[in-house]
């Protein structure tokens, strides 16, 4: 029995070193043995994504970038605007780039990092360091579905992403915070660049342009005293929406950025005494629109009490469709044609006390004549500008409109500093009226001198065309402008 054992092992184990060596199989109760799976190659790494922009365009995009896109403000609230509770601001406010990190990008860290302002979100100058990629996903959504601003489209996000890659500074070390002032800069130097390049705009005074309302306005120096911060950034990259040139495409060096904020600190910040004058010479036209309010419905019922004059809505219920631009009503310009309806001028009116006026414009003296739609603060302006500010035109326009007595050469010189900058040197960069019929500087001054007149004294009713009286200007100096106005070209380029 032992010695079959020992010849049954040694049998068992010359089948086992046979098989091995013809390759044969194991017994059936063994596992079969799996083939290595194939070496795969490494998956290669993405692609690296770049972008291409403008800086400047992208240092506007920061700001209001549906005003430079092109595309409808957003609605409502940007999703990760309720993650904080400190900034009370709503809608459009909260979709803008700096109202979360700052105008000096620095967010929670920088001068938002207390105040009305504060939100606590961190600043984007970190962002100088980040790749294209990166800074595309954090901008589209990809990397947080809260934070998607993929409206703007894809231009201009890689001109947002250029910016805050190439286009950020870091404004402490321009800018003293404590004092806001700006650091080592020379006042008289910015002096020579505002008059240059800012002047024509916003006056040689920075109040030709008002950024706020008429009982809390904004001028330039405004911004530059109260948010230099800001003030860099704008002068520096330009306001959305407008022509308003950027000092990093002329070149500018961050030290004449300095001096002229320097400069525009010196500048008055105070409302002009004639702001009232020249607000009621704007409202004396379409007044809703410079009072924000709707076009009134229907025709003003007075206009009911003449047949003359077959316009309708809202032209009948502006001050100049009755009285004329000329203000003297049928005894002057309007006293024939399509604009006749028969009703006196207000150069009379000039002598009437300002409670007379009022309740004239009220409705108290003639119920159906009841401009009480305007707040109080517009019928002063109103009463204030038929009282103190009209002008008796007449001397200086002849039969066939031509300008009298005026000078073409220095009314050149005024128009190419206030006027060029917005209607071109050719008068015609705006045409107020339509492709087939265009309507140009020089238009108007030809055909209707009385209103071009009263625009360059008052203004353009909802717009911020700068007014001359609160320029200033004689009214000699305004006919000097009529009469180069005259010599622009009429028919379209």
């Amino acid at each position: 029995m032992k010695r079959r054992k020992v010849a049954d092992l040694s049998l068992f184990l010359l089948l086992a070193v046979v098989l091995a060596g013809c390759g044969g199989a194991a017994s059936p109760e063994a596992e079969p043995t799996s083939a290595p799976p194939p070496t795969e190659a490494p998956a290669p790494p993405p692609p690296e994504v770049e972008v291409s922009g403008s800086v400047v365009e992208g240092g506007l995009l920061y700001d209001r970038w549906w005003r430079v896109a092109g595309v409808d403000e957003p609605p409502g609230d940007q999703p990760l605007w309720a993650t904080q509770s400190t900034n009370t601001r709503s809608g459009g406010d909260t979709w803008r780039c700096k109202e979360c990190h700052g105008w000096d990008y620095l967010g929670a860290d920088g001068a938002y990092g207390s105040g009305s302002h504060f939100t606590g979100f961190t600043g984007v100058y970190g962002s100088m360091s980040m790749s294209d990629g990166d800074l595309l996903a954090s901008l589209d959504g990809s990397a947080n579905a809260d934070h998607d601003f993929s409206a703007m489209g894809d231009p201009a996000l890689g001109s947002l992403v250029t910016f805050l890659q190439d286009g950020l500074v870091d404004l402490r070390e321009f800018i003293d915070y404590e004092n806001r002032t700006p650091i080592g800069a020379d006042a008289s130097a910015g002096e020579g660049l505002y008059e240059a390049s800012c002047a024509a705009c916003h006056g040689a005074d920075g109040r030709q342009i008002n950024f706020g309302a008429d009982d809390d306005p904004e001028y330039v120096a405004t911004i530059a005293l109260g948010n230099p911060w800001e003030f860099v950034h704008k002068v520096r990259a330009g306001q959305p929406g407008t022509e308003m040139p950027s000092s990093i495409e002329n070149g500018w060096s961050m030290q004449e950025v300095l001096d002229v904020l320097a400069y525009s600190q010196t500048l008055p910040d105070e409302a002009p005494a004639t702001a009232s004058l020249s607000r009621g010479g704007r409202l004396y036209d379409r007044w809703w629109r410079e009072a924000g309010l709707d076009e009134p419905e229907g025709d003003m019922p007075v206009w009911a009490r003449q047949d003359t004059n077959t316009r309708s809505g809202g032209d009948t219920w502006r001050c100049k469709e009755c009285h004329g631009w000329d203000y003297a009503g049928a005894a002057g310009a309007y006293g024939s044609g399509s604009h006749l309806t028969g009703f006196p001028g207000l150069l009379g009116a000039t002598e009437k006390s300002a409670e007379d006026l009022t309740a004239q414009l009220t409705g108290a003296v003639d119920p159906e004549h009841d401009f009480s739609a305007l707040a109080e603060a517009d019928l002063t302006a109103l009463v204030a500008f038929i009282r103190e500010g009209l002008v008796e035109v007449a001397p200086f326009i002849d039969p066939d409109k031509a300008a009298i007595g005026g000078d073409a050469g220095n009314g050149g010189e005024l128009y190419a500093a206030t006027c060029s900058a917005c209607h071109g040197e050719d008068g015609r960069t705006i045409n107020f009226g339509s492709d087939d019929d265009p309507t140009y500087v020089s238009t108007v001054a030809l055909d209707n001198p009385w209103e071009f007149i009263h625009k360059v004294r008052a203004g353009q009713p909802g717009t911020s065309m700068p007014s001359s009286i609160d320029l200033g200007w004689t009214l000699q100096e305004v006919i000097d402008v009529l009469t180069f106005a005259q010599t622009l070209p009429t028919e379209a380029p």
